[in-house]
């Protein structure tokens, strides 16, 4: 490995190795205006004199879909957060890759909107798409996180050096669990009903939360054998 104008080790496959500060910034900024978004499709209800509650809760659906994409950004951000923790320096692949993530991230206010939408105003076939439609979104999602990690795996000088690669192969279930599990609360929701298709689908978020630091969370197993106490 060849040593770059900044002191990081390039490479084995000779990609240049740039600092990860400018891709952190990037991945912040967008998150933020994605999870701002998303109050954009809340709207105040069409109402008579006395009939605002009621209002209110005819757009009942729309405000509790804005709650689980609101949470469901924020642990996606969490996870984001945790896996830059894991790299010392990014290539432009790699740069590429965390694009993707980014992708996965921006489309969920559409679905969101849909969702609310299908849940608010429309019959059951709606919802069993707008269900469909959500849970083939993140299941995409998974995909780039798959690629991530098979790729740090592959080029361990981008690796941070407290970071034991064991720890950055196990985390590659994480995301096929994603791509199976949202798939099959898809399907739950288009062929049986779409309320159990969501409820697959936020206990998929619930998972992703309690997972955001990794299938081996822990302080002591986060650091390379080395350098365990």
């Amino acid at each position: 490995m060849a040593a770059t104008d900044e002191g990081l080790a390039e490479p084995d496959d000779g990609s240049r190795m740039s600092e990860t500060d400018r891709m952190k910034a990037f991945s912040d900024g967008v998150f933020a205006i994605v999870i701002t978004l998303l109050v954009i499709e809340l709207r105040v209800p069409e109402y008579h004199e006395g009939g605002l509650l009621a209002g209110l809760s005819h757009e009942g659906p729309a405000y509790l879909a804005f709650v689980m994409s609101f949470v469901y950004i924020g642990v996606i951000w969490l996870n984001h957060h945790a896996l830059l923790r894991l790299i010392r320096g990014t290539t432009l692949a790699l740069s590429w890759i965390n694009l993707a993530i980014l992708f996965g991230a921006v489309i969920i206010p559409f679905p969101t909107a849909v969702l609310a939408s299908a849940f608010t105003d429309g019959d059951t076939a709606d919802r069993r798409a707008a269900v469909a439609l959500y849970a083939l979104a993140a299941a995409l999602m998974s995909a780039p996180w798959l690629a991530f990690f098979t790729y740090l795996h592959r080029h361990p000088a981008l690796r941070a050096t407290d970071v034991d690669p064991e720890h950055i192969r196990d985390q590659r279930p994480r995301p096929v669990t994603g791509l199976i599990l949202y798939g099959l609360s898809g399907l739950l929701g288009w062929f049986v009903h779409p309320v159990l298709g969501l409820v697959l689908i936020i206990v998929m978020i619930v998972y992703h939360a309690l997972t955001s630091e990794g299938l081996r969370a822990g302080p002591l197993r986060w650091l390379a054998p080395g350098r365990r106490s």
